[in-house]
């Protein structure tokens, strides 16, 4: 299993996470599972509270354990701002499935403008990602980090996959 995620204190809800997340699960053949899209399907106005993320987060657990019982590549695609929902997909993720994080980073300067485009997806603001950055936990596991700009996509993208050959080639990770 393929996992991208992202640091919320450095960026949150922006275009750069989710075109990566969307055109690597293409590159590597993979599914894609995005949390802003379940959310669309949930009902009233997006506050981004915890009692809202929960069924978003739960549902994206059902979707990707149904996808590893088809032996399915995936690309999850969320903020996973919470250790205790991080902790849980790997618990439900197969023991021998491969898990491979990838954080990305971006000035805030650069969040804010992107925050004050009208998206497809999102309908996050500044207010919202200052909101969830507070109630960001740490990550400790290793993860390919990536600094986005508003120029190095497909360089962004071709690190991305990089590693993630490298970390799930049978050659060299034994």
């Amino acid at each position: 299993m393929i996992c991208i995620w992202l640091l919320l204190s450095l960026v949150y809800q922006v275009q750069a996470r989710v075109i990566l997340a969307y055109r690597l699960a293409n590159l590597i053949n993979a599914e894609y599972i995005n949390s802003d899209i379940l959310r669309r399907m949930f009902p009233g106005k997006k506050t981004y509270l915890l009692n809202e993320k929960v069924p978003v987060y739960n549902e994206m657990l059902r979707r990707m354990k149904e996808m590893l019982k088809e032996n399915r590549n995936l690309v999850l695609d969320a903020t996973f701002y919470k250790s205790d929902i991080r902790i849980k997909f790997i618990n439900e993720a197969k023991p021998n499935e491969k898990i491979s994080f990838i954080e990305v980073r971006a000035n805030e300067s650069v969040i804010s403008e992107r925050l004050k485009k009208t998206r497809t997806v999102s309908e996050a603001d500044f207010e919202v990602y200052n909101k969830i950055k507070i109630e960001w936990e740490p990550f400790n596991q290793v993860h390919l980090i990536l600094q986005s700009t508003d120029d190095n996509i497909e360089e962004i993208l071709h690190k991305a996959a990089f590693y993630l050959n490298l970390r799930n080639d049978k050659r060299t990770n034994k």
